[in-house]
């Protein structure tokens, strides 16, 4: 691997610091490694191609003057549910979305903190599945094998990591989206405590449901990247303590006590766990209890969990849809959740968020016992590119809750998760496993990933075709 494609957020911070690489260099060589990957991978939906060579430019002006940032002169990504000055927010959606005129908190603090936003990622229609295709952008594809889907909804932010062409992303997470895709690329995604990083200019994201999450390859990437883009907006709903993610995965964590899970929220749907995934998170679970932790079989008590989920989401593609230049383009799945969210929007929405304290304290229980819940992150590998996309949308949600029945529980309850990747299957899909805890657990979560990084080793996997593209990029 070429030096700077294999290297990670915090060694690119490193080598600006130090002078081996300016800001422009790695700039232009993320592009060149955007534009040779465009085709085949489609993990953008923008590349700021001017923009990031002139944000570089400007970010080696101050390294040259000292100037010392978290991220300074270091190209990242966002999903494209995140406002970007001088960009479309199109959010998988079709039609021709006016330019914004200030950026979102988020991509405000990265620039804060130095970082060359060098493009936005592919997402599908507001984000409202585990895969990324639409006939807005195309289908984005797996990097560890390209008949497969990344994921979704932050499928192209996971799809970009992945594959080597940035070294970090921003996605978001209102069931799963920056988890299920770090799931089936083999990466860290961080779904942090709502409002740990702001959703602003929405006050809060799909009812409380969705939070903006990091991906990257290591623990302490997608802390650093967690760090630099966490703080609140003066309208933010939701204002949860300050942590230090990166100092965090520098610690080993104490003897923990962990409850294995594989059990199913309720959705009076079929679903089943698959074979390799189980013994994927198994063999996880033994490493920990190699590492010194105690690991027993327990199961959050989730209740009618999913009763309160529906409202939410449905009421919040209701919101967003109201935005969309041209309604009348959208999937004809997103309109039906649009009507659904009008019948929902009312008081079965009011009733979801009063249940929310009830649940907390109901699936909190287990907290008591245990300090960490541990769980598959999806039910089954990667589906094959296209397996949902052309389903109606009760077939479609069927298949999606098949295949990822695990994560969307912990987007109601408002509380951290980290995926952390946990094998393959024979054929060399990744696979996922979920570290979830309560109320702002992340330090104690990502602590305990770092820990099994160090174990595993994980980073030094990389796709085929990554490894050959380095050679001629």
């Amino acid at each position: 691997m070429s030096e700077t494609r294999a290297a990670g957020l915090v060694d690119m911070v490193r080598l600006l610091a130090g002078g081996q690489v300016s800001a422009r260099e790695l700039t232009e060589q993320t592009l060149a490694r955007i534009e040779a990957a465009q085709p085949s991978l489609n993990a953008f939906r923008i590349v700021r191609a001017e923009a990031a060579l002139a944000e570089a430019d400007a970010a080696d002006t101050l390294l040259a003057a000292g100037e010392r940032l978290p991220l300074l002169g270091v190209p990242v990504a966002v999903k494209d549910d995140m406002d970007v000055a001088g960009e479309p927010t199109a959010f998988g959606c079709p039609g021709n979305f006016p330019p914004k005129t200030t950026d979102s908190e988020a991509v405000r603090r990265l620039r804060a903190a130095g970082a060359v936003v060098i493009g936005k990622t592919n997402t599908p229609e507001l984000g409202q599945w585990p895969f990324t295709e639409g006939p807005a952008f195309g289908d984005t594809r797996n990097p560890w094998d390209p008949g497969h889907t990344p994921g979704g909804s932050s499928g192209g932010s996971a799809a970009a990591v992945a594959a080597g062409l940035v070294p970090a992303a921003l996605g978001s997470d209102g069931a799963g989206s920056v988890r299920i895709p770090a799931a089936w690329t083999h990466l860290v995604g961080i779904k942090p405590q709502r409002g740990r990083i702001s959703t602003w200019p929405d006050a809060e994201s799909f009812n409380g449901i969705t939070v903006n999450g990091t991906l990257a390859r290591t623990v302490a990437d997608a802390a650093l990247l967690l760090d630099a883009a966490s703080g609140q907006h003066a309208g933010d709903l939701h204002r949860p303590a300050a942590i230090d993610a990166l100092a965090a995965a520098g610690r080993e964590p104490r003897r923990l006590r962990i409850a294995l899970s594989f059990r199913m929220p309720f959705t009076a749907t079929p679903k089943q766990l698959a074979p390799e995934v189980r013994k994927a998170v198994e063999r996880l679970a033994g490493r920990l209890e190699a590492l010194g932790h105690e690991v027993v079989p327990a199961d959050p008590r989730y209740g009618q969990i999913g009763l309160t989920f529906v409202p939410r989401a449905t009421a919040g593609v209701r919101q967003w849809a109201a935005r969309v230049p041209d309604p009348a383009l959208l999937d004809p799945r997103t309109r039906d959740a649009v009507r659904l969210g009008g019948v929902l929007g009312g008081g079965p929405l009011r009733a979801a968020r009063r249940a929310e304290a009830v649940l907390q304290r109901r699936v909190g229980e287990i907290f008591g016992r245990f300090d960490v819940v541990l769980t598959p992150t999806t039910a089954t590998p990667p589906p094959r590119i296209g397996a949902m996309t052309r389903l109606n949308g009760l077939r479609t949600d069927r298949a999606m809750i098949a295949a990822c029945p695990y994560a969307w529980t912990w987007n109601v309850l408002g509380w951290p998760a980290v995926n952390v990747p946990a094998g393959f299957t024979p054929d060399g899909l990744p696979l996922g496993a979920q570290l979830l805890g309560p109320a702002d657990s992340e330090p104690l979560l990502i602590s305990l990933a770092a820990q099994l990084e160090a174990d595993q080793r994980w980073f030094e996997q990389w796709p085929r075709r990554a490894r050959e593209d380095a050679a001629s990029v």
